[in-house]
């Protein structure tokens, strides 16, 4: 069976929290944009985590045969977008995060509860 979108979000949303990640959050917008569904948003302490919170999204995701059709950034910029489709993960430092404020821009958005 197929995994919807939304429950693929919370996936990686999970993958991510599990990891460590910070203040990770799923935001749906599928109602106010036209190139995607979901947003996966969390922090690294670090850029050394956060691209370990990519890499650790990217593998868990290949092993089940989903693959990103594009990366963009590096964890030494402070944030990595990772673009799954309907579903776009963004990945800061807590730095850069606070800089671009996606929620801010997207808050009107329903917020996606996930299991902390």
């Amino acid at each position: 069976m197929l995994q919807s979108n939304k429950d693929l979000a919370v996936e990686i949303a999970n993958i991510i929290f599990n990891k460590k990640g910070i203040d990770v959050m799923v935001i749906d917008i599928a109602e106010k944009s036209s190139f995607a569904d979901y947003f996966v948003i969390a922090s690294g302490n670090s850029e050394r985590q956060a691209a370990s919170l990519v890499d650790d999204v990217d593998s868990k995701l290949a092993e089940k045969g989903i693959v990103p059709k594009h990366i963009e950034g590096k964890a030494d910029s402070g944030w990595v977008l990772m673009d799954y489709g309907d579903i776009i993960v963004n990945i800061f430092t807590k730095e850069q995060r606070g800089v671009y404020n996606i929620e801010r821009i997207w808050g009107d958005g329903e917020i996606i509860e996930i299991n902390e």
